[in-house]
């Protein structure tokens, strides 16, 4: 069991949450207010994607994170920023010519997927460790072993910690083989997703798996999405690891309750402590990730 957790608040993510919940972050100042709720609820790391103001889709704009990073930094309150490196992934297959990329494609090269890590240096920055069929249709996320060693090499030029996203264990196989080729610095910072149509299930012997996939002296978290957010809350501690809650993964607080990230938070900090750990401050969370915080 871990006794002293870092508790990720994972702020609005890019899916098809907005008009399901009544407060859904989607402006930077939305996404930026909502992070420092976290951070005052008890998060120690906010890790944040970016939406187009006008429609609530998923962005990759730097001026978006330029202005969410700048109003967390000047806000006074103490977290550390967690930007996604994942937009720019996504393959949608046409059914009649599968040669054809369908309009919900968004498919850039390693490197233009930093463009915003690059600028604004945030101490995390997700890796997404391989392709995978994402829900129920004809969506690919791209991800092949070419971009993430290129990715993973900028990251480390950059003195930028990437947070290793794991969706299915052949993508923690690739990411411990990126760890044997020296891309990553110690200690590498893994974070296991399950529950993610159709990858890895949310589940007690699938998160122990990936568990005990992971190499020696790892840090590690794992979450589960809508209604098995919490119970995974709760295994992750069990099995020796961090956690990760927030609206980018459920919008419930209760059946018919719907959450805030400071809500969730709350929730997760609630469950650590009567379990008989203790949530770290972001100061404490850095040194155990051995990361170098950013003025």
């Amino acid at each position: 069991m871990n006794q002293e957790v870092i508790v990720t608040c994972a702020v609005t993510g890019a899916g098809d949450t907005v008009g399901k919940h009544p407060a859904i972050p989607v402006t930077p100042q939305q996404i930026a207010d909502s992070a420092i709720e976290a951070a005052k609820a008890g998060a120690a790391i906010a890790h944040m994607h970016v939406r187009e103001p006008s429609t609530g889709k998923g962005s990759r704009k730097t001026e978006y994170y330029r202005e969410v990073v700048k109003r967390v930094r000047d806000s006074g309150v103490d977290i550390i920023i967690n930007l996604t490196a994942g937009m720019g992934g996504d393959l949608e297959v046409d059914d009649q010519d599968p040669r054809k990329a369908g309009p919900g494609t968004d498919l850039v090269n390693a490197l233009e997927r930093l463009v915003h890590v690059e600028e604004l240096l945030p101490e995390i920055c997700t890796l997404d460790c391989g392709t995978l069929n994402f829900g129920d249709g004809n969506m690919i996320f791209v991800s092949t072993p070419n971009q993430l060693r290129a990715g993973a090499k900028r990251i480390r030029e950059l003195g930028v910690k990437p947070e290793l996203e794991v969706f299915d264990t052949g993508h923690l196989w690739f990411a411990k083989r990126m760890h044997e080729e020296g891309l990553l610095e110690k200690p590498p910072m893994f974070q296991l997703c399950l529950g993610i149509p159709w990858g890895a299930p949310a589940d007690t012997n699938t998160m122990k798996a990936m568990r005990d996939m992971l190499p020696a002296g790892a840090v590690w978290a794992g979450f589960g999405i809508g209604r098995m957010q919490m119970p995974m809350v709760a295994q992750a501690v069990l099995l020796g690891g961090n956690v990760r809650v927030g609206l980018e993964d459920n919008i419930w607080l209760d059946r018919g309750v719907h959450a805030s990230n400071g809500t969730l938070v709350q929730r997760a900090v609630e469950i650590i402590r009567l379990m008989g750990a203790r949530s770290l401050t972001p100061a404490e969370a850095r040194k155990k990730l051995g990361l170098r915080q950013r003025l």
